[in-house]
C-alpha cells in the first residue's frame, strides 16, 4: 500500500512538473505570437470578425468603389442631413467609429449608442481597416441612425507582404541596428529611438487615424457644407445615453452662448476620460477647462473644422514624430507646433503661453470597455469587463437621482493651474516610409 502510494505521488509530481513545462512554453508562444501575428495571443477567446474572401487586387478595386461612392445606409427613412431643423443639432451630428474587428466590443457599442437620446440625427461613419462581410451585414442592419462607411486603403490586409505592411526583407523588430546591417535587412539603418523596427500592425494605427480625419473633412461630399463638431470613436468604446444632449452643452459653452468667460479658450470637447470612479449622481452637470492630454482626453474627443484645419498646418510635425500612437503624436504639435499658428511662440525654456484648452466632463460619457486590445495584454481580457460594470453601476445610480441629462453646466477654469509635460516619444515610427506615407495622406483643402 505504501508503495503504490508513493508511487502516485511521483507519478503526480511528473505531471506537474510537466504541466508546469507546458505553460511556460505556451506562454513564450503566447508572447510570441503577441510580437509577430496580425491577430493578438489575448484576444484568442474574443469573437473576431471573419475577414473576406477576395484576393487583394478585387479587395482593393472594392475598397475603391466604396470610398468614391460614400453611400448613406438608411437615407430613405433616416435621412441625413437632417430634413427638419431643430434648436439641438440643426445640422445634425456626425460620430466616427475607427473599427478592427473585435465584434463583441462592437456589439455593445452600438447597443449603447442606439438608446442615446438624439442618436436619430446622427451620421455614423465606420472606418475600416478590415474588410468584412460579417462586419458589413451588423452596421448596414443598423436602424437607429444614418451609417457611412469607409475603408483605409493601406492596411495590412490590402498589403499583406509589403509595405505598408509587413514585409519579409524587413528588419526584426528587436534585432540590433548592427546586426541588422550585416544581415543587409531593407530598413537596417533606421530604427527607433528605443533602437526597435517597425511593426506595421502599430504603424497602422496612425497612419489610419490620420488618413481618417483628413478623409472626413477633406473628402467625404455630405460633410462639404458641415462646420459642427465630429465625435471621435473606437470600436471598444461605450456611451452614456445623454453623451450627445451634454456634448451640446458643451458646445453651447464653447460659443459663449452661456455665462462662462473663459469657455472660448476650448478648442476641443472631451466626453471621455479615464477616471478610477464614476459618480454620475453627483458630478454630471460638471465640466472643467484643462489642458488637453493625450493619454487623459483621446476618448470619445470631439473638434470641427476649423480646429482641424490647424492641426493640419502641422502635419509636417505629427507626422516626423517617433511615435505610433496619433494621441502622442497630436501632443507634440499641440506644444510644439500650434503655438506658432496662434502668435505664441515658444521661449527659451521652450515655453508658450499657448495652451490646447478642453472641456472635460467631470462625469465621463464615453467609456472604454476594451480590455483586450493592442495596449492589453490580460490572458483572461475578453471576459473582464469591469470598467463597464463601474460606469453602469454608477449611470444607474444617476438614473435613480435623475441626474443624467442635466439643463446646464457648472464650470471650472483648470487651464493654468494643469500642466500636461511632454515626453519623448513611444518609438514605432523610425523609418522614413511611414513618415512619406503620413504625409501623402494629406488633403489640403
Amino acid at each position: 500500500m505504501f508503495l503504490v502510494t508513493k508511487l502516485r505521488k511521483s507519478f503526480l509530481m511528473r505531471v506537474c512538473l510537466t504541466l508546469a513545462v507546458v505553460s511556460l512554453l505556451w506562454l513564450h508562444v503566447g508572447v510570441f505570437i503577441y510580437r509577430g501575428a496580425e491577430i493578438d495571443f489575448e484576444h484568442s477567446n474574443i469573437e473576431l470578425a471573419k475577414p473576406t474572401n477576395l484576393t487583394v487586387p478585387e479587395l482593393m478595386e472594392k475598397i475603391t468603389i466604396e470610398n468614391n461612392e460614400q453611400k448613406i445606409w438608411n437615407s430613405n427613412h433616416i435621412p441625413w442631413p437632417p430634413v427638419n431643423e431643430t434648436e439641438i443639432w440643426p445640422k445634425g451630428i456626425v460620430i466616427t467609429i475607427q473599427v478592427h474587428n473585435r465584434i463583441s466590443y462592437l456589439r455593445k457599442l452600438l447597443r449603447s449608442l442606439s438608446q442615446a437620446a438624439w442618436i436619430e440625427r446622427a451620421l455614423l461613419i465606420f472606418s475600416h481597416n478590415i474588410y468584412s462581410e460579417e462586419l458589413n451585414d451588423i452596421i448596414q442592419s443598423i436602424p437607429f441612425a444614418a451609417v457611412m462607411q469607409i475603408h483605409f486603403p493601406y492596411s495590412t490586409q490590402l498589403f499583406p507582404s509589403t509595405f505598408p505592411g509587413d514585409s519579409p526583407s524587413d528588419c526584426p523588430r528587436d534585432i540590433n541596428k548592427e546586426r541588422a546591417v550585416a544581415v543587409g535587412c531593407s530598413n537596417a539603418q533606421t530604427p527607433d529611438l528605443y533602437g526597435h523596427y517597425r511593426e506595421a500592425r502599430y504603424s497602422q494605427t496612425k497612419h489610419h487615424w490620420w488618413w481618417k480625419v483628413n478623409f472626413i473633412f477633406g473628402k467625404i461630399r455630405a460633410l462639404r457644407h458641415y462646420d459642427g463638431p465630429v465625435i471621435f470613436m473606437e470600436e471598444d468604446h461605450y456611451v452614456a445615453e445623454d453623451f450627445l444632449h451634454v456634448l451640446w452643452l458643451q458646445q453651447i459653452l464653447l460659443k459663449g452662448g452661456s455665462k462662462c468667460n473663459f469657455c472660448n479658450q476650448a478648442h476641443i470637447l472631451s466626453l471621455g476620460s479615464y477616471p478610477k470612479y464614476f459618480n454620475h449622481r453627483e458630478a454630471s452637470n460638471m465640466v472643467e477647462l484643462l489642458p488637453w492630454s493625450s493619454s487623459k482626453h483621446n476618448m470619445g474627443m470631439a473638434f470641427n473644422r476649423s480646429v482641424w484645419q490647424n492641426f493640419q498646418k502641422c502635419s509636417e510635425m505629427f507626422c516626423s514624430v517617433d511615435d505610433y500612437n496619433w494621441d502622442w503624436s497630436l501632443l507634440h504639435v499641440a506644444q510644439k507646433c500650434l503655438p506658432s499658428l496662434f502668435g505664441e511662440p515658444a521661449n527659451e525654456k521652450g515655453k508658450s503661453k499657448f495652451i490646447l484648452g478642453a472641456l472635460v466632463l467631470k462625469a465621463p460619457r464615453v467609456f472604454h470597455i476594451g480590455e483586450c486590445g493592442v495596449h492589453h495584454r490580460k490572458a483572461s481580457c475578453a471576459s473582464d469587463t469591469s470598467t463597464l460594470r463601474k460606469a453602469e453601476t454608477s449611470l444607474r445610480s444617476a438614473r435613480k437621482a435623475e441626474t443624467l441629462f442635466p439643463t446646464t453646466l457648472r464650470t471650472k477654469n483648470m487651464l493654468g493651474t494643469k500642466a500636461v509635460r511632454l515626453k519623448k516619444g513611444n518609438g514605432g515610427w523610425g523609418d522614413p516610409r511611414d513618415r512619406e506615407l503620413c504625409l501623402s495622406l494629406t488633403v489640403i483643402d
